[in-house]
């Protein structure tokens, strides 16, 4: 009878100290906030180097933390790039491609985990307040991906029956009729319809608001903020609080207000005692949309911008900052990625992996500083359907013949209104990214054994994801979620 009396002390002594040490692990982690803007180029802070316009809040975020030079989305469009962000994946492997219409019947799978899913697994609260775009119909919105909270446009905010100028479309000819009207939805409901450019200027002080109460309803326990701004896509839209604000006009004012955005955050997280704990990531979901003239942004003098597969497509801004882990004041040309963010979260809350297989890495150490960290070397740029448009390998850009978007020699539109798009013949070409960032000079005869080394990655790319440019299925991808028939 001792005998048995002792099992049971001492295993409610084992249980007693496992939740204290879980209790404990999670009084340790930090919260993690993701601001992820829409179509914003790599140009556009002034720690990279704007003009017109100032973001003092996102300079700060830069001087208390890392700014990173060679950060990269996981492809140069809206739905396949937040795919990779939430699951860690190359959006092709989880079957989600380009930017998801208003009448599409799929969107991301339940069997995907996402940053969210994985984070309540270890205690924290999750809320997304801005665009989702993986999926408008109910099995594929965010409370059935991990999120416990959602407020905000199920896709793009230029996906409604409006033309540029904000009047309405009646003529059944014209593109957008097809279009529904756009929802604006709470939880699993829509609350309202979005129907004028006056109620587009209200979505980032809307989503500001609902992320500043999500925080303070969550000071006691770790959480997890997703914001995604429906700015700065066209149709542009901005509050009066900034309204003319900027030298360089309405886009300016937009990333004005996103910077004001940030700086709510920021100013909340410090009067609850939370910045110290807090990890703030602020993205870009890809290049700036430059056919749009003056309502887009700068890459910065990349080359190209939204969808293409050039340095102004995909690589996008990335500030981070958490005190006591990330060095102050820190420049990093580390080669990072949205796909990174997913297992390195893991990392440091100790949150399990997906099961599934994913294309993210651990980049903590060079967030922490490590100089001799380089977790990153080799980053597919994948478009369309599931095209391999390029390989970057360290320094080494080498860019495969396709068919792309191209922005050059064409005039932009203006004041909302497009411009054409032209169609560039792009041959195999092989870039040095330290010396050329606007990828003008190929170098493929000075390098022979570098082109061999990333047609060899090439090789092994194909075979895991599979390339629609050279006929390869790929042996590891997976299909979106569908309705059931």
């Amino acid at each position: 009878m001792k005998s048995k009396q002792t099992v049971a002390a001492l295993f409610f002594l084992f249980c007693l100290s496992s939740c204290q040490y879980e209790k404990d692990v999670r009084a340790d982690q930090p919260n993690v906030v993701i601001v992820f803007t829409d179509d914003q180029g790599y140009g556009d802070l002034g720690s990279y180097g704007a003009t017109g316009f100032t973001t003092p809040h996102l300079d700060k975020m830069a001087s208390n933390g890392m700014r990173f030079t060679h950060f990269y989305s996981a492809q140069a469009v809206c739905s396949a790039s937040r795919a990779g962000l939430l699951t860690g994946c190359y959006p092709n492997r989880v079957g989600i491609s380009g930017a998801l219409m208003p009448w599409a019947e799929h969107g991301l799978a339940d069997d995907e985990l996402t940053m969210a899913e994985m984070l309540k697994t270890v205690g924290y609260a999750t809320g997304i307040f801005g665009k989702w775009h993986l999926g408008h119909l109910l099995p594929f919105l965010p409370l059935q991906h991990g999120f416990d909270e959602y407020f905000g446009i199920p896709y793009s905010n230029d996906m409604w029956p409006v033309e540029f100028d904000g009047t309405q479309v009646t003529d059944s000819t014209h593109h957008k009729f097809k279009y529904p009207p756009l929802p604006l939805i709470e939880g699993n409901e829509t609350i309202e319809h979005i129907t004028t450019l006056a109620q587009q200027d209200q979505l980032t002080t809307r989503y500001t608001e609902k992320a500043i109460d999500f925080i303070h309803r969550n000071q006691s326990n770790p959480f997890f903020l997703y914001l995604p701004h429906s700015m700065v896509h066209i149709p542009l839209g901005v509050s009066e609080k900034f309204r003319g604000k900027s030298a360089q006009g309405l886009y300016g004012d937009v990333m004005m207000e996103i910077d004001w955005s940030v700086g709510q955050i920021l100013e909340t997280l410090e009067e609850l005692n939370l910045i110290g704990n807090t990890l703030v990531i602020f993205i870009s979901d890809n290049g700036p949309w430059l056919n749009f003239g003056n309502h887009a942004g700068s890459t910065g003098g990349l080359r190209e911008g939204k969808g293409t597969s050039f340095e102004g497509g995909q690589r996008i801004p990335c500030v981070m900052q958490w005190p006591g882990t990330i060095p102050a004041g820190v420049i990093s040309n580390k080669l990072a990625s949205t796909l990174d963010l997913l297992p390195t979260l893991a990392e440091i809350t100790l949150a399990e992996l997906p099961a599934n297989k994913i294309d993210g890495v651990n980049i903590l150490p060079v967030l922490q500083g490590d100089q001799t960290a380089n977790p990153r070397e080799v980053l597919y740029y994948y478009y369309g359907r599931n095209n391999l448009e390029a390989i970057r390998y360290r320094h080494w850009k080498l860019v495969f013949p396709h068919i792309s978007r191209s922005y050059q020699d064409v005039l932009p539109g203006n004041d909302g209104w497009p411009g054409p798009y032209s169609r560039d013949t792009v041959a195999l070409a092989l870039y040095n990214l330290r010396r050329d960032p606007g990828e003008s000079y190929d170098v493929q005869k000075l390098y022979p054994e570098i082109k061999k080394k990333l047609i060899s990655i090439a090789v092994e790319a194909r075979k895991d994801l599979g390339d629609g440019l050279t006929g390869h299925p790929g042996e590891y991808r997976r299909e979106p979620g569908r309705l059931e028939e």
